[in-house]
Protein backbone atom coordinates (compact mmCIF):
# COMPACT_ATOMS: atom_id res chain seq x y z
CA UNK A 1 0.00 0.00 0.00
CA UNK A 2 1.35 2.97 -1.25
CA UNK A 3 2.15 5.30 2.04
CA UNK A 4 1.07 9.01 2.62
CA UNK A 5 3.73 12.07 2.30
CA UNK A 6 2.96 12.61 6.03
CA UNK A 7 4.07 8.52 6.68
CA UNK A 8 7.06 9.29 4.23
CA UNK A 9 8.29 12.37 6.07
CA UNK A 10 7.81 10.61 9.70
CA UNK A 11 10.18 8.11 8.15
CA UNK A 12 12.57 9.94 7.25
CA UNK A 13 12.53 12.07 10.11
CA UNK A 14 12.85 8.68 12.34
CA UNK A 15 15.26 7.56 10.51
CA UNK A 16 17.66 11.09 10.53
CA UNK A 17 17.50 10.77 14.25
CA UNK A 18 19.06 7.65 14.75
CA UNK A 19 21.62 8.77 12.29
CA UNK A 20 22.54 11.78 14.10
CA UNK A 21 24.50 9.59 16.95
CA UNK A 22 25.84 7.64 14.11
CA UNK A 23 29.56 8.21 13.35
CA UNK A 24 30.91 9.18 10.01
CA UNK A 25 32.66 5.96 9.50
CA UNK A 26 29.49 4.06 9.56
CA UNK A 27 27.19 6.54 7.23
CA UNK A 28 29.80 7.00 4.58
CA UNK A 29 29.97 3.12 4.26
CA UNK A 30 26.05 2.98 4.17
CA UNK A 31 23.47 4.37 1.02
CA UNK A 32 23.27 7.78 1.88
CA UNK A 33 23.64 7.33 5.50
CA UNK A 34 21.11 5.56 6.12
CA UNK A 35 20.70 1.65 4.73
CA UNK A 36 23.00 -0.87 6.97
CA UNK A 37 26.41 -0.71 6.56
CA UNK A 38 27.68 -2.29 3.14
CA UNK A 39 30.98 -4.67 3.33
CA UNK A 40 32.39 -3.04 0.10
CA UNK A 41 35.06 -0.58 1.10
CA UNK A 42 33.58 2.67 -0.43
CA UNK A 43 31.60 5.16 -0.15
CA UNK A 44 28.47 4.69 -2.37
CA UNK A 45 27.47 8.47 -2.71
CA UNK A 46 29.17 10.81 -0.41
CA UNK A 47 31.76 13.04 -2.09
CA UNK A 48 35.40 14.32 0.05
CA UNK A 49 34.80 17.00 2.02
CA UNK A 50 38.11 17.34 3.80
CA UNK A 51 40.00 19.79 1.45
CA UNK A 52 37.23 22.48 1.41
CA UNK A 53 38.11 25.70 3.36
CA UNK A 54 35.58 25.71 6.67
CA UNK A 55 35.07 21.99 6.59
CA UNK A 56 34.89 20.51 10.07
CA UNK A 57 35.00 17.10 10.69
CA UNK A 58 32.74 16.69 13.35
CA UNK A 59 29.97 18.04 11.34
CA UNK A 60 30.91 15.74 8.43
CA UNK A 61 28.18 12.93 9.26
CA UNK A 62 28.86 11.43 5.15
CA UNK A 63 25.22 11.99 4.42
CA UNK A 64 25.55 14.10 1.22
CA UNK A 65 25.80 13.02 -2.62
CA UNK A 66 27.72 16.16 -3.86
CA UNK A 67 29.77 19.36 -3.19
CA UNK A 68 27.07 21.97 -3.92
CA UNK A 69 29.27 24.57 -1.76
CA UNK A 70 32.22 24.19 -4.12
CA UNK A 71 29.97 25.06 -7.54
CA UNK A 72 27.77 27.67 -5.46
CA UNK A 73 29.25 30.94 -6.20
CA UNK A 74 29.36 32.35 -2.52
CA UNK A 75 30.59 35.68 -2.10
CA UNK A 76 31.15 37.70 0.84
CA UNK A 77 28.36 38.82 2.82
CA UNK A 78 25.90 37.04 1.42
CA UNK A 79 22.94 35.09 2.92
CA UNK A 80 22.78 31.32 2.45
CA UNK A 81 20.80 29.10 3.27
CA UNK A 82 20.76 25.03 3.39
CA UNK A 83 18.28 22.78 3.12
CA UNK A 84 18.33 19.67 5.39
CA UNK A 85 21.51 21.34 7.16
CA UNK A 86 21.97 17.99 9.20
CA UNK A 87 24.79 18.67 11.50
CA UNK A 88 26.41 21.88 9.60
CA UNK A 89 28.30 20.67 7.20
CA UNK A 90 27.39 22.89 4.55
CA UNK A 91 26.72 25.40 6.69
CA UNK A 92 30.18 25.56 7.91
CA UNK A 93 32.16 25.41 4.36
CA UNK A 94 29.19 28.48 2.94
CA UNK A 95 30.47 30.27 6.26
CA UNK A 96 33.61 30.33 5.10
CA UNK A 97 33.08 31.85 1.64
CA UNK A 98 30.53 34.37 3.21
CA UNK A 99 32.61 35.59 6.16
CA UNK A 100 31.81 37.51 9.06
CA UNK A 101 29.84 40.06 7.17
CA UNK A 102 27.35 37.59 5.72
CA UNK A 103 24.81 34.85 7.42
CA UNK A 104 24.74 31.45 6.81
CA UNK A 105 21.15 29.43 7.87
CA UNK A 106 20.28 25.67 7.95
CA UNK A 107 16.70 24.07 8.20
CA UNK A 108 16.11 20.88 9.44
CA UNK A 109 13.22 19.02 10.79
CA UNK A 110 14.86 16.84 12.76
CA UNK A 111 15.81 17.99 16.25
CA UNK A 112 18.55 15.37 16.54
CA UNK A 113 19.92 17.38 14.15
CA UNK A 114 19.83 20.57 14.70
CA UNK A 115 20.88 20.53 18.70
CA UNK A 116 24.20 18.62 16.74
CA UNK A 117 24.81 21.85 14.24
CA UNK A 118 24.08 23.78 16.93
CA UNK A 119 26.25 22.19 19.47
CA UNK A 120 29.16 22.18 16.49
CA UNK A 121 28.48 26.27 15.49
CA UNK A 122 29.27 27.13 19.47
CA UNK A 123 32.14 24.85 19.62
CA UNK A 124 33.37 26.82 16.71
CA UNK A 125 32.68 30.34 18.24
CA UNK A 126 30.25 31.25 14.80
CA UNK A 127 27.69 33.59 15.46
CA UNK A 128 26.65 34.40 11.82
CA UNK A 129 25.62 30.73 11.72
CA UNK A 130 22.16 29.44 12.37
CA UNK A 131 20.38 26.40 12.71
CA UNK A 132 15.93 26.92 12.20
CA UNK A 133 13.81 23.70 12.86
CA UNK A 134 11.48 23.34 9.44
CA UNK A 135 9.73 21.84 6.33
CA UNK A 136 11.65 22.60 3.41
CA UNK A 137 8.10 22.88 1.70
CA UNK A 138 7.51 25.74 3.87
CA UNK A 139 10.37 27.62 5.21
CA UNK A 140 11.05 29.80 8.52
CA UNK A 141 12.35 32.55 6.09
CA UNK A 142 11.04 35.94 4.90
CA UNK A 143 10.49 36.16 1.27
CA UNK A 144 13.13 37.37 -0.72
CA UNK A 145 16.18 36.96 1.96
CA UNK A 146 18.34 34.78 0.62
CA UNK A 147 21.53 36.04 -1.97
CA UNK A 148 22.61 31.61 -2.24
CA UNK A 149 20.37 28.27 -1.21
CA UNK A 150 22.58 24.84 -1.39
CA UNK A 151 21.06 21.45 -0.62
CA UNK A 152 23.27 17.88 -0.36
CA UNK A 153 21.32 14.90 -0.78
CA UNK A 154 17.69 16.29 0.64
CA UNK A 155 15.04 16.73 -2.32
CA UNK A 156 15.13 13.47 -2.77
CA UNK A 157 13.41 12.82 0.54
CA UNK A 158 10.87 14.81 0.18
CA UNK A 159 7.36 13.69 -1.40
CA UNK A 160 6.58 16.69 -2.96
CA UNK A 161 9.53 17.85 -4.30
CA UNK A 162 7.74 20.76 -6.48
CA UNK A 163 6.48 22.29 -3.15
CA UNK A 164 10.45 22.57 -2.46
CA UNK A 165 11.54 23.68 -5.69
CA UNK A 166 8.55 26.99 -5.17
CA UNK A 167 9.76 27.72 -2.15
CA UNK A 168 13.26 28.21 -2.69
CA UNK A 169 11.78 30.64 -5.61
CA UNK A 170 10.17 32.59 -3.12
CA UNK A 171 13.04 32.93 -0.36
CA UNK A 172 15.83 33.65 -3.15
CA UNK A 173 16.11 37.86 -3.51
CA UNK A 174 15.63 38.45 -7.18
CA UNK A 175 19.14 37.58 -9.42
CA UNK A 176 19.89 34.84 -6.53
CA UNK A 177 20.81 31.60 -7.50
CA UNK A 178 21.15 27.69 -6.08
CA UNK A 179 22.89 24.93 -6.07
CA UNK A 180 22.17 21.80 -5.33
CA UNK A 181 23.30 18.14 -5.24
CA UNK A 182 20.65 15.50 -5.14
CA UNK A 183 19.67 12.09 -6.50
CA UNK A 184 17.67 11.23 -9.57
CA UNK A 185 16.46 8.22 -12.14
CA UNK A 186 17.05 7.36 -15.94
CA UNK A 187 14.57 4.52 -16.04
CA UNK A 188 12.47 2.57 -13.46
CA UNK A 189 13.55 1.24 -10.29
CA UNK A 190 12.58 -2.52 -9.40
CA UNK A 191 9.63 -2.13 -7.29
CA UNK A 192 11.25 -4.03 -4.35
CA UNK A 193 13.24 -0.66 -4.38
CA UNK A 194 11.01 1.59 -4.70
CA UNK A 195 8.18 0.36 -2.09
CA UNK A 196 10.49 0.06 0.54
CA UNK A 197 10.76 2.59 3.28
CA UNK A 198 14.96 2.19 4.17
CA UNK A 199 15.42 2.70 0.55
CA UNK A 200 13.43 5.99 0.04
CA UNK A 201 15.05 6.95 3.89
CA UNK A 202 18.58 5.76 1.52
CA UNK A 203 18.09 8.54 -0.78
CA UNK A 204 17.06 5.91 -4.12
CA UNK A 205 13.60 5.33 -3.95
CA UNK A 206 12.38 8.97 -3.00
CA UNK A 207 14.31 10.04 -6.09
CA UNK A 208 12.34 10.75 -9.35
CA UNK A 209 13.53 11.26 -13.00
CA UNK A 210 15.70 13.48 -13.60
CA UNK A 211 13.58 15.54 -16.70
CA UNK A 212 10.90 15.90 -14.32
CA UNK A 213 13.51 17.43 -11.85
CA UNK A 214 14.87 19.77 -14.40
CA UNK A 215 11.13 20.31 -15.05
CA UNK A 216 9.85 21.66 -11.99
CA UNK A 217 12.86 23.69 -11.98
CA UNK A 218 12.04 25.31 -15.71
CA UNK A 219 8.19 25.30 -14.78
CA UNK A 220 8.63 27.42 -11.59
CA UNK A 221 11.00 30.36 -12.92
CA UNK A 222 14.28 29.72 -12.45
CA UNK A 223 16.92 30.42 -15.30
CA UNK A 224 20.64 29.19 -16.46
CA UNK A 225 19.82 25.69 -15.99
CA UNK A 226 22.98 23.98 -15.33
CA UNK A 227 24.03 20.71 -14.62
CA UNK A 228 27.38 21.33 -12.66
CA UNK A 229 28.51 17.95 -12.05
CA UNK A 230 26.91 14.48 -12.66
CA UNK A 231 28.25 11.09 -11.53
CA UNK A 232 26.56 7.97 -11.37
CA UNK A 233 25.76 5.92 -7.97
CA UNK A 234 26.13 2.57 -7.84
CA UNK A 235 24.51 0.46 -5.38
CA UNK A 236 26.50 -2.48 -4.12
CA UNK A 237 25.32 -6.03 -4.58
CA UNK A 238 25.16 -6.43 -0.89
CA UNK A 239 22.64 -3.98 -0.10
CA UNK A 240 20.87 -4.86 -3.36
CA UNK A 241 20.64 -9.00 -2.17
CA UNK A 242 18.64 -7.43 1.02
CA UNK A 243 15.88 -6.28 -1.74
CA UNK A 244 16.27 -8.25 -5.28
CA UNK A 245 17.22 -12.00 -5.90
CA UNK A 246 20.31 -13.17 -7.98
CA UNK A 247 18.45 -13.12 -10.94
CA UNK A 248 16.94 -9.35 -10.45
CA UNK A 249 20.49 -7.88 -9.63
CA UNK A 250 21.68 -9.14 -12.78
CA UNK A 251 19.14 -7.87 -14.42
CA UNK A 252 18.93 -4.32 -12.34
CA UNK A 253 23.07 -3.95 -13.25
CA UNK A 254 23.12 -5.21 -16.80
CA UNK A 255 19.64 -2.83 -17.89
CA UNK A 256 18.78 0.42 -18.56
CA UNK A 257 18.28 1.99 -14.94
CA UNK A 258 20.62 4.90 -14.20
CA UNK A 259 20.59 6.28 -10.97
CA UNK A 260 22.89 9.68 -10.84
CA UNK A 261 23.80 12.58 -8.37
CA UNK A 262 23.42 15.44 -9.86
CA UNK A 263 24.83 19.06 -9.08
CA UNK A 264 22.24 21.44 -10.37
CA UNK A 265 22.77 25.59 -10.63
CA UNK A 266 19.81 28.47 -11.67
CA UNK A 267 19.13 31.25 -11.02
CA UNK A 268 16.20 33.96 -10.19
CA UNK A 269 14.93 35.97 -13.11
CA UNK A 270 15.82 39.91 -11.50
CA UNK A 271 19.39 42.33 -11.70
CA UNK A 272 21.87 40.06 -10.76
CA UNK A 273 20.33 37.47 -14.15
CA UNK A 274 23.14 38.49 -16.76
CA UNK A 275 25.62 38.82 -14.32
CA UNK A 276 25.48 35.40 -13.61
CA UNK A 277 24.97 33.99 -16.78
CA UNK A 278 28.59 35.92 -18.03
CA UNK A 279 29.95 33.72 -15.15
CA UNK A 280 28.71 30.64 -15.93
CA UNK A 281 30.12 30.45 -19.37
CA UNK A 282 33.70 32.19 -18.24
CA UNK A 283 33.51 29.30 -15.31
CA UNK A 284 32.34 26.85 -17.96
CA UNK A 285 31.45 24.61 -15.21
CA UNK A 286 28.88 22.10 -16.71
CA UNK A 287 29.78 18.63 -17.10
CA UNK A 288 28.91 15.95 -19.54
CA UNK A 289 27.38 12.68 -17.55
CA UNK A 290 30.13 10.73 -15.36
CA UNK A 291 31.91 13.99 -15.62
CA UNK A 292 34.04 15.52 -12.59
CA UNK A 293 34.81 19.41 -12.51
CA UNK A 294 36.20 19.21 -9.42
Amino acid sequence: MKKSEQELKEIVRQKYTEIAEQNLEFNAASCCGATDSSTEVYNIMTDDYSELKGYNQDADLGLGCGLPTAFAQINKGDTVIDLGSGAGNDCFVARHETGESGKVIGIDFTDAMINKSRENAEKLGYNNVEFRYGDIENMPISDNLADVVVSNCVLNLVPNKRNVIKDIHRVLKPGGHFSISDVVLIGELPEELVEDAEMYAGCVSGAIQKDEYLGFISELGFENITIQKEKPIIIPNDILAKYLSEDKIDEFNSGNTGIFSITVFANKAGEKSEKRKISLQELNVACEPGGNCC
